[in-house]
């Protein structure tokens, strides 16, 4: 394949693996990779630079192949200022930002010849970091696990408008997890997708315990959740008694200090490195849906690929009639 984004990270499929909080580690990101995609480790919760650098070390002995670091600063008020010049010293060659406000990371690379990927969930956002000078930017819709945006904007329109109102690549996220999923992204005009929630339920992604995973594929459309839209920093979570119980608590009127240990990294570790639904929560898009094996990862991107061209072809003949 060639877009302008497979052109930019000079990767084989534009098929982008995102950043998962204590789950995007060297094996799942160097198998990505492999496999033709971009596998991106997650530095914010390795915590230390010197841990970075060991991950990142770590993956370039597993791989030959390009591979990006991505930064969710949404909460760290510049505190993950000495893990990006760590990734600098070590010579990362792609960087993605989402979160929170990207300036600072771009202004300091500015110079240094690394490609930067900056998720958006709205047109301004967008606008803005290309502005900023983001080489391409990731809009991800309503369906996405994680961190989502506050406005609503489902990915059937978001990828259009954005696509229309910036000059640089879009990469679609959101919902996505087959090759149907792919096509139609690259058809609304983004030029590569992102994928979360679809990397997880695959056999390297290690450190997710298999119950998370058995959730995943046993799990509906209808099986996500929002919590924290009250402190509008909103993310869809599988839904269960403890995260229905956020959501009570929210409408109650709950302050941030009163549910901060219950939406906690602590919290979501005991989901999904503890297999501890009582006492913690894990990060799921809609895209659960669609999820019904846990495939390599060789596999996965493989099978989307060919259920991607077989679509092209299947439309292309709908045309011809």
């Amino acid at each position: 394949m060639k877009t302008t984004v497979t052109d930019l990270l000079n990767i084989k499929y534009p098929i982008i693996q995102g950043g998962l909080a204590y789950l995007g580690n060297a094996e799942l990101a160097a198998a990505v990779s492999n496999a033709g995609g971009l596998g991106q480790i997650t530095a914010m919760t390795l915590f230390t630079p010197e841990r970075l650098q060991e991950e990142i070390q770590k993956v370039r002995s597993m791989t030959d192949k390009p591979f990006g670091v991505n930064f969710a600063i949404g909460s760290y008020n510049g505190a993950y200022m000495e893990l990006l010049e760590t990734a600098i010293k070590e010579k990362v060659e792609i960087i993605s930002i989402t979160g929170g406000n990207p300036q600072p990371i771009l202004d300091r690379i500015k110079g240094e010849n690394i490609q930067s990927l900056v998720l958006v969930s709205t047109v301004r956002q967008a606008k803005k970091a290309e502005q900023l000078g983001a080489s391409a930017v990731i809009a991800v819709g309503q369906e996405g696990g994680g961190h989502i945006g506050k406005d609503n904007i489902g990915t059937m329109v978001l990828i259009p408008r954005v696509a229309e109102s910036v000059s640089i690549p879009v990469i679609a996220s959101g919902g996505i997890g087959d090759g149907r999923g792919f096509l139609a992204a690259l058809a609304l005009g983004a030029q590569g997708i992102e994928m979360g929630t679809r990397f997880i339920a695959t056999a390297e992604c290690v450190d997710a315990v298999k119950s998370y995973k058995d959730a995943l594929v046993a799990g509906t459309e209808m099986d996500t959740v929002v919590i924290k839209r009250t402190f509008g920093t909103p993310g869809r979570v599988l839904k269960s008694d403890y995260t229905q119980n956020i959501i009570e608590r929210e409408k109650q009127g709950a302050a941030y200090e009163e549910l901060k240990d219950t939406i906690s990294g602590k919290a979501n570790l005991k989901f999904i490195y503890e297999s501890d639904p009582v006492n913690g929560f894990a990060w799921a898009g809609q895209v659960i849906g669609l999820i019904h094996h846990v495939p390599t990862v060789k596999e996965l991107i493989h099978t989307m690929v060919e259920d991607a061209t077989a679509g092209t072809e299947r439309l292309q003949s709908l045309f011809k009639q």
